[in-house]
């Protein structure tokens, strides 16, 4: 009989610690829901969207200029002091052809723009969904599963609107301005408390909008409780990983190089680690007791029944003996009849 075997350092580990189970946990339904797979296709509409809202900018720019004659002067004046020469001429020609083809440029724009946001919309909903462990059915519809996909994305560009518009009272400077504004005196270690109160504010909108995700975006319902722990955890490691990026950052544009190239691969970067974060946050949430105690229990697998059939040559020692037991019964019999006549 051979004995089991001994459990590896990772079993020993998660039978020890709690919290270090309910990672590997996570972990484990991460990497089952494909979540490498997602979050890079995530990052890849997110890239991609940017650049058509950069020819809506543009566009909405150049509807502003249109309409405003001498802050168009101002913009020229600003250019050919800037750059002299032929390039100084040429940069205003190129701006005044684009204000001239804003209305395409704008048209073009928002329905790339709409489609890209589409495919976004649907990799992180989709996404969300296989992290929550949902098994749906037949799917809606294409018109009806876009029509749902267009709705969430409208409510995303909300939520996200909202939350920049939030994030502006956690920056230090706007703060200090506050106070200035209200009347309170400098005083000693007052930048410190702004600092501190800056961070709170981050971290309580990152945990918002983490959480609006979490529990809004998936297909199918989920628990808002559940979402709201997910969220905050998400938002945590989010500030830190905002705070490590800004460093990267302002020590990458330094040299021509990293100029050109550092805040493209920064931007990849920071949305691909921003959609890992999201998912597995939402794994983490998704394999909590209370969900994994909720979540129904398929029935088991179909039985397999195997028939073994065994091949023996000859009549084998069974064979055997039972001939030997035919013949004595058989003689025995015989010489009964004999006696008798």
């Amino acid at each position: 009989m051979t004995e089991p075997a001994e459990p590896g350092v990772l079993d020993r580990l998660r039978a020890r610690y709690r919290w270090f189970d309910r990672i590997m946990a996570a972990q484990g339904r991460y990497d089952e829901s494909k979540g490498d797979f997602y979050a890079a296709g995530i990052t890849y509409f997110t890239i991609f969207a940017l650049f058509p809202l950069l020819m809506v900018a543009f566009a909405a720019g150049g509807f502003v200029l249109a309409s405003r004659p001498d802050l168009l002067a101002v913009v020229e004046g600003k250019i050919t002091g800037s750059v002299s020469g032929d390039l100084g001429q040429q940069l205003v020609e190129l701006m005044k052809s684009a204000i001239e083809s804003r209305t395409s440029v704008g048209v073009i724009g928002l329905a790339t723009a709409a489609w890209a946001g589409l495919g976004w919309m649907a990799n992180l909903r989709e996404a969300l969904s296989q992290m929550w462990g949902h098994q749906r059915g037949e799917p809606p519809g294409f018109v009806r599963t876009k029509i749902s996909d267009l709705l969430a994305l409208l409510s995303a560009f909300v939520a996200i609107a909202v939350t920049v518009a939030l994030s502006l009272l956690g920056n230090k400077t706007v703060m200090r301005n506050v106070v200035e504004f209200i009347g309170i005196p400098e005083f000693t270690g007052l930048g410190v408390l702004l600092r501190i109160a800056s961070l709170v504010v981050s971290l309580g909108i990152s945990w918002l909008l983490f959480t609006w995700i979490i529990a809004r975006l998936p297909r199918e319902s989920v628990s808002l409780r559940s979402a709201a722990r997910a969220g905050l955890l998400a938002a945590v490691a989010f500030e830190v990983f905002k705070l490590i990026a800004s460093v990267y950052l302002a020590s990458v544009i330094r040299g021509p190089a990293g100029a050109t190239f550092g805040p493209v691969l920064g931007l990849m970067v920071f949305a691909y680690i921003t959609a890992r974060l999201i998912l597995f946050a939402t794994a983490w949430a998704a394999t909590s007791r209370d969900n994994l105690a909720a979540a129904p229990v398929g029935p088991p697998d179909p039985a397999e029944i195997t028939t073994r059939v065994e091949m023996h040559e000859g009549i084998g020692v069974r064979g055997a003996l039972a001939a030997a037991g035919v013949g004595a019964l058989g003689a025995l019999g015989l010489s009964r009849l004999t006696r008798r006549r």
